[in-house]
């Protein structure tokens, strides 16, 4: 979606929108939208919208309000975020191809008119790219967006929240793309596509490469795929010279059938997002370095398909590790942490990083625990574990945080070999965490980001349709914004 900035309304708008804060009409307005708005119970409640007709220079004219809070209230910005995706929501499909927003009474700042307007393109993303035979009025037809009066360094706050919508909507693309669309090599050259004149380094590794390197977790994992496993690596140096890394690490499983654990045929569909965790590191590696972001920070997508096959792995076998470590393999549908512990390894040994961070769709336990309101979130380190907790809340991805203790480490021990890939039924998402956290260089900050019950939407949320979220970027992005630059 198109935005961009002028003085004024243009004469020629035919469809306005107004953000109005709860209890406070904008000055100016006709009285019929005044009593209008009265008459329908319109407060300005966050995301609340009311409509009208007027008549303008002798034209009609479409008017709404759109409610953003009160003022200086908890949650500002999610309110706002509200009333910008509730305007894309209403008028998206309504024939409508352009609107203004009048910002002119609003009365906000210019990080507030730049969070109405992050709402109001995160809410206007679809992926219709497949379908064919779509009716005329369900689609989408707004492409462009007007703001008008905007308080004043608008643009310029604007310009790193459009940064953002970026990184959101490229992992988005990503998540809603088909496997045979997206798979590991296509996943790389997609990417490096999007970063291509960035000024990033992109290291990939191929399977002849990892498999030099140790890498039998990872590798074993996509035997029984005719698709080559890969590992990407996008590095931005944008902080001080020889100033530590934080790395991020996405688990990438760009189809996950459960191997020769065979997941049930039902619903098998959604395991297309099961790179989920690679697709936000994606997005947010793109948001920070579109907006020239002041820190040190790679980005390590493992990339693997699981899939089963005479050549596949199976349940009993055991796996060596890139750090050695020996894995009995219980069950091949418990694959991101044997994709991720080699990715891990391999990103502490190259990158020597002040802190590690992985995004995983990893278990379903954590689903069951959380429903799709959080994430979980596991750690070794206190203050790392606050500080994505607090990029959360104020991001809007919001984690919860989850034990690690040695007294759950009995349950993955293997009777002949280092690990299992499984614990019990109970504690799965806590024994997957602490599977690999034994891949962790003692004194690296570490934490593990259990996202599997966030990814994806069954139903329209404030800033999405149905479908892919983009969870994860705005997270990270946060977390950078707030700790590692100045």
């Amino acid at each position: 979606m198109k935005i961009d900035f002028q003085p004024t309304v243009p004469a020629t708008a035919r469809l306005v929108a107004y953000v109005v804060n709860k209890g406070a009409m904008p000055a100016g307005l006709e009285k019929s939208i005044d009593e209008g708005a009265a008459t329908a119970r319109f407060k300005g409640n966050p995301g609340q919208i009311f409509e009208s007709f007027v008549e303008r220079s002798g034209s009609v004219v479409r008017v709404a309000l759109a409610g953003a809070g009160e003022a200086g209230a908890d949650g500002r910005r999610e309110s706002l975020e509200k009333a910008g995706a509730a305007v894309t929501a209403k008028y998206l499909a309504s024939g409508a191809t352009s609107l203004v927003l009048d910002l002119s009474n609003s009365q906000l700042s210019a990080d507030e008119a730049a969070s109405v307007l992050l709402g109001l393109r995160l809410r206007g993303w679809r992926h219709d790219i497949y379908r064919t035979t779509m009716k005329e009025e369900l689609k989408a037809t707004l492409t462009s967006v007007t703001v008008a009066g905007a308080p004043e360094g608008t643009d310029a706050a604007w310009a790193s929240e459009s940064a953002l919508a970026d990184g959101v909507e490229f992992t988005r693309e990503l998540v809603a793309e088909p496997s045979n669309k997206i798979f590991p090599v296509s996943f790389v050259a997609k990417c490096e596509e999007k970063f291509a004149g960035t000024g990033v380094e992109v290291t990939v590794l191929d399977d002849a490469e990892m498999e030099a390197l140790g890498m039998g977790a990872l590798l074993g994992v996509g035997l029984g795929s005719e698709q080559p496993s890969r590992i990407l690596a996008i590095r931005w140096n944008g902080g001080a010279e020889g100033e530590k890394p934080t790395v991020f690490v996405g688990k990438g499983v760009t189809f996950d059938s459960g191997g020769i654990s065979l997941k049930p045929g039902a619903g098998m569909e959604d395991m297309k997002w099961d790179m989920g965790g690679a697709g936000a590191v994606a997005g947010a590696m793109l948001a920070m370095v579109t907006r020239k972001a002041k820190a040190n920070i790679v980005g390590v997508m493992g990339l693997v398909e699981n899939m089963p096959d005479g050549k596949a792995q199976r349940p009993g076998d055991v796996v060596t590790s890139m750090s050695g470590q020996t894995i009995e393999v219980i069950n091949t549908d418990a694959e991101g942490r044997l994709v991720l512990c080699d990715a891990l390894h391999w990103a502490q040994k190259e990158f020597k990083p002040a802190a590690i961070i992985d995004f995983a769709t990893l278990t379903g336990a954590i689903i069951i625990s959380l429903g799709n309101e959080h994430g979980g979130l596991f750690a070794n380190d206190d203050d790392l574990a606050d500080k994505l907790t607090a990029a959360g809340k104020a991001s809007g991805d919001k984690m919860w945080r989850f034990p690690l203790s040695p007294a759950y480490d009995k349950l993955i021990d293997s009777p002949i070999a280092d690990m299992k890939n499984v614990g019990a039924r109970g504690a799965g998402s806590i024994t997957a965490a602490q599977f690999l956290q034994r891949f962790i260089e003692k004194g690296t900050p570490w934490a593990h980001c259990d996202i599997a019950g966030m990814v994806w939407a069954d139903k329209p949320g404030t800033t999405w349709d149905k479908g892919a979220t983009g969870f994860g970027v705005r997270l990270i992005d946060q977390y950078v914004r707030d700790n590692l630059e100045g």
